[in-house]
């Protein structure tokens, strides 16, 4: 099977938002009038971002996931994908796999691939993603103010242990393992809460290389600090409930654990009840996990307020 009997095969859908879609040099696509154009690109590279043994459904989900969380962490709306795939092999197998959990989740937030290109190599899956949002209304990392709400989406850590049992670092019980994998292999992206939370939120990341870290990107662009209450963070990890997780091992999971794809955001303390009820719309979990402050530094308080020395840090893929 050659490179575009492959594209024909697997990838190539009739337009439906596309003006000019897959077949041409450049694909061609119209926005909206009264609104501005988001776009991210993000790479999975065999070895390095998942493992040789994930289900191809699950990884062509994640390959997508992935990018939407980046259009959920500023408010917008998927509208169209670009995919560069890089196989060792033409493996019609993979291909019906990875193909069909990639649109399973593009078609379920109408998100359609113009085009992209393939070739052979090491197995690399490159996907540039873009999006819509009304003009002036992008949720950027660079709005959070001194006294804000801090909060985070759903559950953190969970990928983060699944992480450590393939490496042989802990060792849990079947359904515990399952869980925090199918957390790692299948992340769902936080769009609906990310729309549902603009001219709410004054500023929000998504949490790709754990939370301390995704949050001093906040606190950097924003030139503010933050305060964490980690008794506000002890149930965030959802495999936790389901095993006796040794406290300390929790806690780095949640903190500096990666590949939650969840949100993290400040937003006024007068607008808790407008938080909440995008959380309710969206139907997604938000707890309050502490504030913004104006002193540029991360600060970990513990039950009595006190500061806790900070062990943890956070992903970085060339440290």
């Amino acid at each position: 099977m050659g490179e575009f009997e492959l594209i024909e095969r697997f990838f190539k859908r009739p337009p439906r938002r596309a003006d000019v879609g897959i077949g041409d040099d450049c694909a061609v696509w119209s926005p909206r009038a009264g609104h501005q154009l988001a776009f991210s690109a993000d790479m999975l590279v065999e070895g390095r971002h998942f493992l040789s043994t994930v289900d191809p459904v699950r990884l062509g989900h994640k390959a997508l996931a992935v990018n939407l969380s980046d259009l959920a962490a500023c408010g917008a709306t998927p509208q169209a994908f670009l995919l560069s795939l890089s196989l060792p092999r033409a493996d019609e197998r993979w291909l019906a796999g990875f193909s069909q959990g990639l649109f399973e989740l593009a078609d379920a937030h109408g998100c359609e691939l113009m085009g992209g290109d393939t070739t052979q190599g090491p197995l690399n899956i490159a996907i540039t993603v873009m999006g819509e949002v009304p003009a002036g209304q992008a949720i950027l990392r660079s709005g959070a103010q001194a006294g804000d709400d801090l909060y985070v989406s759903g559950n953190l850590g969970d990928a983060r242990l699944a992480l450590e049992a393939f490496r042989g670092a802990v060792s849990l019980p079947q359904a515990v393992f399952e869980a925090a994998r199918l957390r790692m292999e299948t992340p769902t992206p936080r769009i609906a809460l990310g729309q549902a939370l603009r001219g709410i939120a004054h500023a929000m990341a998504d949490i790709s290389d754990g939370l301390l870290g995704d949050l001093g990107h906040i606190l950097k662009a924003s030139h503010v600090g933050a305060e964490i209450e980690l008794s506000a963070t002890s149930d965030l990890m959802q495999t936790a409930h389901l095993w006796s997780c040794p406290s300390d091992l929790a806690l780095t999971c949640i903190l500096s654990g990666g590949d939650d794809y969840e949100l993290v955001f400040c937003a006024p303390p007068s607008a808790s009840a407008s938080v909440q009820a995008a959380a309710q719309a969206s139907g997604t979990r938000v707890t309050r996990i502490g504030r913004i402050t104006s002193t540029p530094t991360l600060v970990l308080l513990d039950a009595q307020g006190q500061t806790v020395h900070s062990r943890f840090s956070s992903f970085d893929h060339f440290a």
